[in-house]
């Protein structure tokens, strides 16, 4: 309710009265304000919606921050460089060091987050983990194949849109925390191009035989 929906239930005795209006509007005014705060706090602190101090301090209460303790490597914006170009790579900020991103920018940071969120609540199989991978890439348009080696190794793929660099170096850098415990990565196929994965004798929107190109693999 705003101020002036709380000021109409005066009643007509006393709504003439101009100082006992002033009077009931400074003591309710800035009770109002409070409640118009504490109203907007929600949504400022909603994962969607959170930026800057707000979205660290979700990150508190998920246990995960957007400062990085090995600095993210190749992933600043370049040009004529395949990978980090123009919506491939991140800004330098000003304070970022020449040797790699240390500290996430909201939009990754919230892609962490996300990530750590469903990692909290993940059961641990296969079939779990790519109904997570769904909830949180499928929007994007991409599509993760697991491999199990047997052997307490897998193999992860991304197919669809060619992921930006720092999405890429949070992945193969083990931020996005996906796997069973114990379990390594032996490696990761990431698209050169936007489409399937090359794959012999498999055909689906995620892999494909000739024409979809060799993935490029990536070591953990």
């Amino acid at each position: 309710m705003t101020l002036t929906d709380y000021l109409n239930l005066i009643t007509s005795l006393y709504r003439s009265q101009p100082k006992f209006m002033a009077l009931c509007e400074a003591l309710v005014a800035p009770l109002v304000e409070v409640q118009e705060v504490l109203e907007l706090t929600g949504a400022a602190f909603d994962l969607d919606d959170a930026v800057g101090v707000q979205l660290d301090q979700v990150g508190e209460w998920v246990g995960r921050s957007r400062n990085l303790t090995t600095p993210l490597t190749g992933v600043y914006f370049s040009w004529n460089e395949s990978g980090v170009g123009w919506a491939e790579g991140t800004w330098k900020g000003p304070f970022d060091p020449d040797t790699g991103l240390t500290s996430l920018p909201d939009d990754s940071f919230r892609l962490l987050l996300r990530a750590k969120i469903a990692a909290n609540g993940w059961d641990g199989t296969i079939p779990g983990a790519y109904e997570i991978w769904d909830q949180l890439f499928g929007r994007a348009g991409m599509t993760i194949v697991l491999q199990d080696g047997q052997d307490m190794s897998m193999v992860v793929g991304l197919a669809g849109p060619v992921p930006d660099a720092v999405f890429r170096s949070l992945l193969t850098g083990g931020y996005l925390p996906l796997k069973p415990a114990g379990v390594g990565v032996r490696y990761f196929a990431l698209p050169q191009t936007a489409g399937p994965l090359f794959s012999w004798n498999c055909d689906s929107d995620a892999l494909s035989g000739w024409g979809a190109g060799w993935p490029e693999l990536l070591t953990p």
